[in-house]
Parts: structure tokens; C-alpha cells; sequence
């Protein structure tokens, strides 16, 4: 392992299987800048477009709500909210369950398989003509869904260093504040036409976003690789140097191992874990709740524009919370801290829910809802965080599984806090998220301060001779099944 670090530090490997015997070892030079480049080209725009057309296949329901759809198929109450919520059911039931198939299946097959399923589901959202059909395909959806926040997150994990993982998933997670902007956008183009074969209105909406996704899906099946190991589009010198710069900060654990019952359960009950997780649930009440109701809410600002224009105007606050995100991210990337960013980047949502909540003019409340965007930048750092606090690959499936798991049991929270009998000014809704941010904040303070005190006791122990016979080892536990009980291990903020 020491030889694998000197690899990342000299940014050179020895070619020894490219040698035949009895001649000397050359030494074939890899840049580390070089291969991350490489890597970033191929698999972040593929990951990123793919969870781009997700997300829209996701929140599109949105904009073909304020397109009449509630009219067309007789919505009244509750049902809008319903027919969210039956998509959060099928999400949280098939999560964790959808990144153990991708684990064991492979990345490179279970992403791009999953994605023309949920475009399937999409289209098929154009044919429904009641409430119940509503709810049943957006069902199916959520099930297909489930595997694709958590799988690019663990997928990209085998790609990236700790340091490196948040900005790379921010650039993916973007896709989601993009995809409520360019949605916006696409949404307006697509009702200028006067039909689509025999759809017309919102129904083309569906229709069209979903045909795209399943041919961006097909294409991905031919970029995509599982792991740096099996990687064609890489030579050997760079698949060598793939592997080991992730391995060489893992504790000495292989970069990918077999499915572990004991490792998966350490990730997921990780205090970092757990905690993060709720973070996360809290969260999404706000970014999911923001995805499907800003089209509602820019209505009531503005309800003598167009639908159009309506449309148009849910673009800016997603470009500003991407902005945000990203920014956040890239200052992580180059100081391998996330922690800080939980803590920083809050306050900004909880100011835009206090100006929507005190003020009834309209400029305020839109610009209210360009801090609240800013919400999206915990999406990238969450998954980033619990990934970069485990060690073998089970233990971070599973870690991913669980706090993206919070995230959409947040969002199904999400889906019932914004309400028809509460509009125009949905107190209920923003005071909850208020209240939720306030939360995400002394939370997240907290679990720094945690992280310290307990790296310092296990500092301190570790200088008084005590991680001789730890727990694990009298169990007759192996050491690399201990994860973060390990007397060796450090948290990572």
C-alpha cells in the first residue's frame, strides 16, 4: 500500500506486466491530472445527462399541471398531491434494494437498463386520462428511479478520490436545478407545436422528455464502464494507476470486494451515516418540494402571465441554486472538507423562506426563491460526505443506499406540506421548510463538532497504547470487516 500511495505522489507506475522476463522494468510515466481528465470527459457528462432527463421525467409533472392536465384528467383536493406521493412509495420501497442489484450487476449495465425504463414510464404518462392511472405509472416510475441517485453516487465513488468525489457529484446533482431550468425551457418549446403524432398540450410533454431519455439511455451503453479495472478505453499503465490511487486511501481495502452482510450493516449505521441521512430527509422536503411546486408558486406570483411566460420564469432560480452548488463543491474538491459547506451554504435558504413568509410582494417572493435553489447544494454533498466516511465498497453501497433513502422519505414529507387550501401563500409549506433549515443547520454543526472530539479520542487512545485487542479482533471479526469501529480510523470532514 505504501507503494501504491508513492504511485498518486510520483504520478508514475512501474509496468511490469507489459514486461517480458528476464528484462529490466520500464517506467511508464501517468500523470494523475491526466487520468482524472480522461475519466471526467467520459463518465460525468454520460452520468450527468442521464440524471438530467431523470429528473425531468421526474418533475415534469409540474409543469403539465399549470398545462391544464389537472383539468384533463379531473384532479380535485389532494389528488396532485397524491399522485407525487405514489411516486415516493415506490422510490423508498426499491432504493436500497435497486443499489444492491447495481453492486452486484455492475453500473455499467444497471444504469443505462434502469434509465429506459423510467423514459418508458414517462411516455406512458401521456396516455393517463384519470387520477388512479396518474398514480400507477408515476408508481412504476419511482420504482425505476430508485437505483439512479444512489447508483451514479456509488458508481462515480469507484472513480474518484474522497477529495475529488463531491465536485464530480455536484456535476452530476446539478442536473437537477438544471433540469428544473432547462424543463422550463423544453416545457414552453414543446407547446408552441400544435400536436405530437396524436398528443397534443401536456400530454407531448411526457411523451417527447421520455422518448429522449430512452435514447440517451441506449447511448450510454456503450460509454459506460463498472471500475477503473475493466475499463477498455483506458491502457494498462492507466487502469493500474485508476485502481491504486483509490485503494491507497482506503485502509488497505481492495477498491472493489464481494457483497458483505457485515460491511453493508457498518455502513449503514454509521453515526455519519444515520445522521447525514436525516440531514438529507430534511433536505429534500425542500428540493423536491421546490421541484414540483415552483411552477404553482410562479403562478400565484405572477397569475396574469402566460403559461409560457410562467414556465419561463421557474428558469433563473434553478440557475441560480446550480451556481451555488456547484461553487460550494469545487471549494470542496480543493480543500477536501464538506462538512463546512453543510453549514455555510443553509443560511441562504432559510433567509429566502423568511422573505417569502414576510412579504406579500412579488418581487420579493421570486427572489426568495433564488436562495431557496441553494437547497440543492447539500444533494452534493451529502452522498460525498457518507462515501468518503466508509471503507469497502459494501459499506459505501450501503451508505449511499441509506441517505438517499432520507432523501425521499423527505420528499414524500415534501409532497403533502404545500397545499391547495393554503395558496397563495402556502404558510404551512414554507414554514415547515423554514423550520427544517433551521434544523439542517444545528445538525449539521453538531455532527462537525462530533467528528472532532471523536477523532481526538480516538487520537488520544491511540497514543496510550489502547487499539491493541479492540472489540472487533476478540470477535474474531476481520479487521478490514471493522469500518469505522476500526481502531485505525479516522472521521473525515
Amino acid at each position: 500500500m505504501a507503494e501504491q500511495k508513492d504511485f498518486h505522489r510520483n504520478g508514475s507506475i512501474p509496468s511490469e506486466s507489459c514486461s517480458s522476463p528476464g528484462t529490466p522494468l520500464p517506467i511508464v510515466t501517468v500523470s494523475e491530472s491526466q487520468l482524472r481528465t480522461k475519466i471526467d470527459l467520459r463518465l460525468v457528462p454520460t452520468v450527468a445527462i442521464l440524471y438530467l432527463f431523470c429528473f425531468i421525467d421526474r418533475a415534469n409533472i409540474g409543469n403539465a399541471k399549470i398545462s391544464n392536465m389537472d383539468k384533463d384528467i379531473h384532479m380535485t383536493g389532494y389528488d396532485y398531491n397524491l399522485i407525487i406521493s405514489a411516486f415516493y412509495v415506490g422510490y423508498i420501497v426499491l432504493e436500497i434494494p435497486a443499489v444492491i442489484l447495481c453492486k452486484r450487476i455492475g453500473p455499467a449495465k444497471f444504469l443505462p437498463t434502469t434509465c429506459v425504463l423510467f423514459g418508458l414510464c414517462s411516455v406512458g404518462t401521456a396516455f393517463v386520462t384519470t387520477v388512479p392511472e396518474a398514480c400507477g405509472v408515476r408508481f412504476l416510475l419511482g420504482i425505476f428511479e430508485a437505483g439512479m441517485l444512489p447508483g451514479v453516487a456509488y458508481y462515480l465513488s469507484r472513480w474518484y478520490r474522497r477529495a475529488e468525489l463531491t465536485f464530480r457529484l455536484s456535476l452530476y446533482v446539478v442536473m437537477a436545478p438544471i433540469a428544473g431550468a432547462f424543463g422550463g425551457l423544453l416545457a414552453s418549446a414543446i407547446l408552441t407545436l400544435p400536436h405530437f403524432g396524436g398528443l397534443t398540450s401536456w400530454r407531448m410533454l411526457f411523451a417527447i422528455e421520455g422518448l429522449i431519455t430512452i435514447g440517451v439511455s441506449f447511448l450510454s451503453y456503450f460509454v459506460l464502464s463498472d471500475s477503473p479495472a475493466t475499463a477498455k478505453w483506458l491502457n494498462e499503465a492507466e487502469r493500474a494507476l485508476a485502481v491504486a490511487r483509490i485503494e491507497a486511501e482506503r485502509d488497505e481495502t481492495p477498491l472493489l470486494d464481494t457483497l458483505s452482510s457485515r460491511r453493508f450493516l457498518r455502513g449503514a449505521f454509521s453515526p455519519v451515516t444515520l445522521t447525514v441521512g436525516f440531514v438529507f430527509l430534511l433536505n429534500a422536503m425542500t428540493v423536491q418540494c421546490f421541484a414540483f411546486f415552483l411552477p404553482t408558486i410562479v403562478k400565484t406570483i405572477y397569475p396574469d402571465f402566460t403559461t409560457v411566460q410562467q414556465q419561463l420564469y421557474t428558469a433563473p432560480p434553478n440557475v441560480f441554486g446550480a451556481v451555488v452548488m456547484v461553487s460550494c463543491a469545487y471549494l470542496s474538491w480543493k480543500t477536501d472538507r464538506r462538512q463546512i459547506y453543510f453549514i455555510i451554504s443553509t443560511p441562504l435558504v432559510i433567509a429566502g423562506y423568511v422573505m417569502f413568509l414576510a412579504s406579500a410582494d412579488p418581487r420579493v417572493r421570486y427572489g426568495a426563491t433564488f436562495l431557496v435553489a441553494s437547497a440543492f447544494t447539500i444533494g452534493a454533498l451529502a452522498n460525498a460526505q457518507v462515501a468518503a466516511n466508509v471503507c469497502s465498497d459494501s459499506a459505501r453501497s450501503a451508505a449511499i443506499g441509506v441517505t438517499t433513502m432520507g432523501a425521499h422519505l423527505g420528499g414524500l414529507v415534501g409532497s403533502w406540506s404545500f397545499l391547495p387550501w393554503d395558496a397563495p401563500d402556502y404558510r404551512l409549506g414554507n414554514g415547515l421548510n423554514l423550520g427544517t433549515s433551521g434544523l439542517i443547520l444545528v445538525l449539521s454543526c453538531l455532527l462537525l463538532a462530533w467528528m472532532k472530539w471523536d477523532n481526538k479520542k480516538r487520537d488520544k487512545r491511540a497514543s496510550e497504547g489502547g487499539d491493541e485487542g479492540v472489540p472487533g479482533d476478540r470477535e474474531g471479526v476481520e479487521r478490514k470487516d471493522l469500518e469505522w469501529k476500526s481502531p485505525t480510523f479516522r472521521w473525515r470532514s
